[in-house]
């Protein structure tokens, strides 16, 4: 049996005045991941969602999900996919339970008193169970949308920007709720722009940037293959150029107020720790060439630094 549970092929859609939100995207997605999938706003994140979802017509390509086609057997592969959606839609006045269980009947699953309420002490939601929805807190309010979209019991979950507009105690609360979802054998798709979340909790990274796939990787492979280390070394006394014996190091001279360089700047290095080490014999060679310096600062590169970087050079047209 494979473990791919969603397959995306040639994926596009066009919408009318020829905006083109998703350009050919190809993506597989495997059983029991957390699959975070980054983009700045506008990149095709939720289109793409929706797509599967079967919120958005695609233009061209195929889905299918679970061995079902999202076109002519969608009935099938949707019933087992959730979705939690970037805006709070669902009827204020509503009280929680109702509202929970009322998404699962919406699936065709038979009422089950017992599931919604271990689903609502899951997220924290019981005590509120018999409150509108309306006088909860954002972060619950939220809550409740990740509780609507377990009632049917999906075996893939959407999460479209979980914890936007939540403060960072619940946001590290949810990302909890998330791992303990994966721990219950849920396959979850995540979308963000806060970049900490695909670091914390992510296995694989996707990148997307005006409708088009820029890369997929297991987190930790991105980061060993395009993290970097960048040092700034203060100086002592400024130099003219830069000496002939550090003409083997990844260096450049960041000219002072008077025009000479004052500061040593390094960028090399892999996400294996190799700049750090180099760094160190950086500093041997200063020694060793009599240049003294007053500080060092040193910066291993995040996964937002590779996000931004790639971003950028798809925005520069590279």
């Amino acid at each position: 049996m494979s473990d791919t549970i969603l397959k995306i092929e040639n994926l596009s859609k066009v919408y009318s005045g020829g905006v083109r939100a998703l350009d050919n995207v190809d993506l597989e997605i495997k059983r029991g991941e957390i699959f975070a999938l980054l983009g700045p706003n506008g990149a095709g994140k939720t289109t793409l969602i929706g797509a599967v979802c079967g919120l958005v017509r695609p233009t061209s390509g195929t889905i299918t999900a679970f061995g079902h086609d999202m076109v002519s057997d969608w009935r099938a592969a949707r019933r087992r996919i959730g979705l939690v959606p970037q805006e709070l839609s669902t009827d204020m006045f509503e009280q929680v339970q109702h509202a929970v269980a009322y998404s699962r009947g919406l699936f065709g699953r038979s009422p089950d008193k017992a599931r919604i309420d271990e689903i609502l002490r899951s997220l924290s939601l019981h005590e509120k169970r018999a409150v509108q929805i309306r006088a909860l807190s954002g972060g619950m309010k939220r809550r409740v949308l990740i509780a609507k979209a377990l009632a049917h019991e999906p075996e893939l979950l959407f999460l479209d920007e979980p914890t936007a507009g939540v403060d960072v105690e619940l946001r590290k609360g949810m990302w909890e709720q998330i791992a303990a979802l994966r721990e219950q054998g849920v396959t979850i798709i995540l979308t963000t722009h806060y970049i900490e979340e695909a670091e914390e909790m992510a296995d694989r990274v996707g990148i997307i940037s005006g409708g088009r796939i820029l890369m997929v990787e297991d987190k930790a492979a991105i980061m060993e293959r395009l993290g970097t280390t960048e040092a700034v070394i203060a100086l002592a006394t400024p130099l003219d150029s830069l000496p002939e014996g550090l003409g083997r190091f990844p260096l450049e001279l960041r000219a002072g107020a008077n025009g000479a360089a004052s500061e040593l700047v390094y960028r090399g290095g892999d996400g294996k720790g190799r700049g750090r080490a180099e760094i160190a014999e950086l500093t041997k060679a200063l020694v060793a060439l009599g240049i003294d310096y007053v500080g060092i600062d040193i910066h291993d590169s995040s996964l937002e630094d590779i996000f931004v970087s790639l971003v950028g050079e798809q925005g520069n047209g590279a």
